[in-house]
């Protein structure tokens, strides 16, 4: 939110609502909006001092809920984003319960281990009324501000036994469908009962496919990978930039070879497999990093026009085919072209990604070769031969 909008805050998304929904996306997930902690601080939102309210910063429980019915309006979603591993140091709990925190053998309350976190206390989740406290506050944000879900933070930190505890009680509020979004890799989170994992190693593949020149072929074993113990429904949120990352590595358009290689990147990420997540100003075409703590940039909305609107082709072209959302892939990948094909029902899907620098030639599969498509984002028929040739970057989705 802080780059969002000039106001940075809870209104300044919902003045921006339509646009969201225009774009195609149906789920607005926030960064934490709690208050944050002023001892040891570095003015994190991953720094919690009170899991119970909304940061002035932020604007106010009424604010909130104003988001959320505007969201809702819309046919939107709203997720909040939880901070379950640690809370700032000036939280109350601190003082309350020391025993709910990680501590050293002399009693010294101890940072996350193995992190460089050093503005925030590591809990304890061997305290069993710890995990009780913190599962009703979530819960506490579905009944006061109406919202549909939450993307936990770390969530390969806490044990898995934590989250099986708290998934099955914000399942049990039999109100609200919710949709629960762990922010790790491990695979046991499936087991937990999430929604959703976090494709950290598929960003990992674009860097090794885009930046390193490793074939095309190496996206292939990720999506097996990232998949492991994942029922029919579960599925991996895919992306070419985060919050995490945007500061520390640079744009998609300075990572994966200007606007051509971030949208070509961004196709992949949307449609080999998964959910696709956009990150605050990546559809505006943003060449300027939003470096953390986020508060020393402001997107600039509207200055690639043509970047948008490319963004909102090809999300239509999802949302509108059920092979693009959920089918069944099977891959014809090359070192230099993300190639696969989905199917769902009698709709099938061809997706060619020409993941280099300059144009390249396809050699179609015999399974696919003469035959008659319909393209998916321009609209017109498009007959395949034998071959066909991709420009620097160039995409290509057809239908039948």
């Amino acid at each position: 939110m802080r780059a969002f909008s000039q106001a940075g805050n809870l209104a300044g998304v919902t003045a921006r609502l339509d646009s969201i929904k225009a774009l195609g996306a149906n789920v607005v997930y926030l960064m934490p909006i709690y208050p944050i902690g002023l001892v040891k601080a570095v003015n994190s939102p991953y720094a919690v001092k009170d899991y119970l309210a909304v940061s002035p910063e932020f604007g106010s429980l009424a604010d909130l809920r104003a988001l959320v019915d505007g969201a809702h309006s819309r046919g939107l979603s709203v997720m909040l984003d939880w901070v379950a591993n640690h809370t700032s140091w000036d939280n109350a709990w601190i003082n309350q319960h020391p025993e709910w925190y990680l501590r050293s053998g002399a009693g010294v309350i101890q940072s996350p281990p193995n992190t460089n976190y050093t503005d925030v206390a590591q809990l304890n989740f061997d305290s069993a009324p710890m995990r009780l406290a913190m599962i009703d506050a979530m819960k506490s944000w579905v009944y006061t501000a109406n919202v549909d879900g939450f993307r936990f933070d770390y969530a390969d930190g806490p044990p898995v036994n934590f989250w099986k505890q708290a998934v099955d009680s914000l399942r049990n509020i039999k109100t609200h469908k919710l949709l629960l979004m762990a922010e790790g890799a491990r695979n046991a989170n499936f087991t937990a009962g999430f929604d959703y994992n976090f494709g950290s190693e598929f960003y990992g593949g674009f860097w090794d496919v885009y930046r390193r020149s490793k074939p095309a072929t190496t996206l292939n074993g990720l999506n097996s990978k990232e998949y492991a113990g994942a029922n029919g429904t579960q599925q991996v949120v895919r992306f070419t930039t985060n919050h995490d990352v945007n500061g520390s590595d640079g744009t998609p358009e300075y990572l994966f070879g200007g606007e051509a290689g971030a949208m070509s990147a961004f196709v992949i990420a949307s449609l080999y497999k998964g959910v696709p997540m956009i990150y605050n100003g990546q559809e505006a075409g943003m060449t300027t990093a939003i470096p953390f703590p986020f508060t020393s940039v402001k997107i600039s909305w509207g200055a690639k026009p043509g970047v948008t609107k490319a963004y909102k082709q090809l999300l239509a072209a999802r949302a509108s085919s059920p092979a693009l959302q959920h089918g069944t892939t099977t891959d014809y990948n090359t070192p230099d072209v993300c190639a696969f094909t989905k199917t769902a029902g009698n709709e099938q899907v061809l997706v060619l990604v020409n993941v280099r620098g300059s144009a390249t030639q396809y050699n179609v599969p015999q399974a696919l070769s003469n035959t008659t498509w319909t393209d998916a984002l321009q609209g017109g028929s498009v007959t395949l031969g034998s071959r066909t040739t991709l420009p620097a970057y160039g995409y290509r989705v057809l239908k039948k």
